[in-house]
């Protein structure tokens, strides 16, 4: 429907973004063979191959448009645009956190509960990244 074109051409603006941004962004060294770029560069292009999909297929017909979804996609890509826009900027840590507090209050969680799961997704992923799989992350040009 035009709504799903609608829903993936601005997806596909956030695909685009993130590519920049993961493009635009420098490590002072990397030692392993693929460095912090490449997931968020493979996400973002898997993304963007489903929205030209979306855009791409066939007309199924007219549905009705849900608002409420249509406001929680709009703030997911709000979101998403501008975890891509600070995360070299704030770090790693920090813009996951936002992005997960801002996600899951976009669905409902309460603040304790988004601010919880927040700050532990932020510091177990970054752990896990960081200190198991030895991908260097950005802790953030404002710490330093």
């Amino acid at each position: 429907t035009m709504t799903d074109r609608i829903f993936a051409a601005a997806w596909l603006i956030v695909c685009a973004v993130i590519a920049v941004e993961m493009w635009r962004l420098s490590v002072p060294f990397s030692y392993e063979p693929v460095g912090p770029k490449a997931f968020p560069s493979l996400l973002a292009g898997l993304m963007a191959l489903c929205c030209i999909i979306l855009i791409a297929r066939p007309e199924i017909g007219p549905r009705q448009v849900n608002l409420a979804l249509f406001r929680k996609g709009a703030g997911l890509i709000g979101v998403l645009l501008a975890y891509a826009l600070v995360f070299a900027s704030i770090g790693f840590p920090l813009a996951t956190a936002l992005m997960v507090v801002a996600v899951s209050r976009i669905f409902g969680g309460s603040w304790t509960t988004s601010s919880i799961t927040a700050v532990s997704i932020a510091v177990g992923c970054f752990f896990i990244f960081d200190k198991v799989l030895e991908v260097s992350l950005p802790l953030g040009r404002i710490w330093s």
